[in-house]
């Protein structure tokens, strides 16, 4: 069998590092699935919190048994458009026009035309692409008749027939079928086109349907598969299918829950009646936790926690927010029922990929990615990236160091109480938790630590203004300057007098010109 060694390995090399280090894979390139739901909790698969999750998801179970479990993968936001650009790019979506809060469609792509995508890296060497599910990047919906764009006041919902000129196909996937996101959930899409109205509950079906028809007609050819899977379930509406239906003790969040966990078990079934199951990496993740829409905390009278040990749930900066599930097979590569510590983010893809390809990442692309593909081998991350900067729904920011978290907040940022306008009086302006001992970020150090405070904030503040986190040429935010402390910005426009505005500016981080 040949190998190549990566080019972490090279370096490490250069450095005169032991031969037994050397990280190496097949030269045959693997095809490559990905699986993300839509706002699942870490606390709602069973095998990542058995003492506290009620639902059974036999399929994540099976695959962490032969697979490796991630205990500490973040998304880059959590919540879903944000975590979906990073994904796609590498690339912090704060760095663009979204700083916060999601896309909501009828709008030009988010990821502008001449970013490189990890679709169109990896069609560029020679993979088929396919995307099945959820985009919520934006997209216009264009008439097909006279070509102009249609209207959200007037359609909201995208006729039949509309022709879409900025979605997945024009970023590098070479076939969609799915929908937009969950108020458009009705409009399927295939390739450019919205082909159907369909009820939402045949949407989860239809995906799962769709992505073993893709894996099926990949088997026998050489040309290496991308499949990217994002689920818009548990997300709401929460609508389990007929033969799902009961099937849950908490009802119908952990019926839904279920359901989407079949979609794992059908994709590796697939896999393996094709015969493709050895030279595929399988990943399977969430964008975000578990909403509030779920019925949380109906669900912990009933002994289910969707966060586990975690603190918050979507749209906070606490780790419940972003803290997801991330569970990875690869025969071969990876030993099946480990486990990895390490800290990984889901922009963290596109260098990840281009080390398994063994092709260097184009220039001006994955600003904030790093290769976790030594710890698919059981090896330590290489990384030239200080930190881990997490998002909130709001815009609240925090930087996670190793064992330290500073938040920029001084509450959840996000949907869970207490609110950013519902701190306690005398609350710190932020938050600092040693995650090491507290995970579940209940003891902040913010005033007792302020070196480790000062460090971090002087880290994450380096990381905004070069447009980048990882070493390499200073690069540029699409936005001339953001705002770095939200909960001290003054309302109105930019604040209503000379000292608000003033205050204001010094919560913004201007970027080195």
């Amino acid at each position: 069998m040949e190998f190549r060694i990566t080019r972490i390995a090279q370096i490490s090399l250069c450095l005169g590092s032991l031969l037994s280090t050397q990280l190496t894979a097949s030269a045959a390139q693997p095809n490559i699935v990905f699986i993300m739901c839509d706002d699942l909790g870490y606390g709602d698969i069973h095998c990542l919190a058995p003492e506290t999750s009620k639902i059974a998801t036999p399929g994540a179970d099976r695959l962490a048994a032969e697979g490796m479990i991630f205990t500490d993968a973040h998304s880059g936001s959590s919540v879903c458009t944000p975590t979906r650009y990073g994904l796609m790019t590498g690339r912090y979506s704060w760095r663009t026009r979204l700083q916060k809060g999601v896309v909501t469609g009828f709008a030009p792509s988010l990821i502008v035309r001449e970013r490189p995508t990890v679709a169109n890296f990896l069609k560029g060497h020679g993979y088929h692409t396919a995307i099945v599910g959820k985009w919520h990047l934006d997209f216009l919906y264009l008439d097909p008749q006279t070509g102009e764009a249609y209207n959200k006041k007037e359609h909201k919902m995208p006729p039949v027939g509309a022709r879409i000129p900025d979605g997945p196909i024009h970023r590098g996937f070479d076939y969609y079928h799915g929908f937009h996101h969950a108020r458009n959930m009705k409009a399927v899409i295939e390739d450019d086109e919205v082909i159907a109205h369909d009820d939402v509950i045949n949407m989860l079906p239809r995906l799962t349907r769709k992505s073993v028809e893709y894996i099926e007609s990949r088997a026998g050819k050489k040309q290496p598969f991308f499949l990217y899977v994002p689920l818009g379930s548990p997300h709401t509406p929460i609508v389990p299918s007929a033969a799902w239906q009961g099937k849950s003790p908490l009802g119908s969040y952990g019926d839904f829950v279920m359901e989407t966990d079949a979609v794992v078990t059908a994709i590796s079934d697939a896999l393996e009646k094709t015969g493709q199951t050895d030279n595929t990496l399988v990943i399977f993740t969430s964008d975000n936790g578990c909403s509030k829409a779920a019925g949380i905390e109906n669900l912990r009278k009933k002994g289910h926690l969707v966060s586990a040990h975690l603190r918050g749930s979507k749209a906070d900066i606490w780790d419940g927010g972003h803290r997801n599930p991330f569970i990875a097979r690869w025969p071969g590569m990876i030993q099946p029922g480990s486990t990895s510590d390490q800290l990984i983010c889901l922009t963290d893809l596109f260098a990840t990929v281009s080390d398994i390809t063994g092709k260097p990442l184009p220039a001006g692309a994955a600003e904030d990615s790093v290769s976790y593909f030594p710890a698919l081998g059981g090896k330590a991350i290489v990384s030239t990236r200080h930190g881990v900067i997490h998002h909130s729904i709001s815009g609240h920011f925090a930087y996670r160091q190793g064992k330290w978290k500073l938040a920029l907040a001084r509450s959840s940022g996000g949907w869970s109480s207490p609110k950013e306008n519902q701190a306690p009086a005398g609350a710190s302006k932020g938050q600092l938790y040693d995650m090491a001992v507290d995970p579940g970020e209940t003891t902040n150090l913010y005033e007792s630590r302020p070196e480790i405070v000062k460090r971090l904030l002087g880290q994450l503040k380096s990381d905004i203004e070069r447009g980048r986190s990882t070493d390499g040429a200073d690069a540029k935010n699409d936005v001339p300057d953001i705002v770095l402390w939200k909960s001290e910005q003054k309302p109105g426009r930019g604040g209503d007098n000379k000292r608000d505005k003033k205050q204001n500016s010094r919560n913004k981080v201007v970027p080195a010109k």
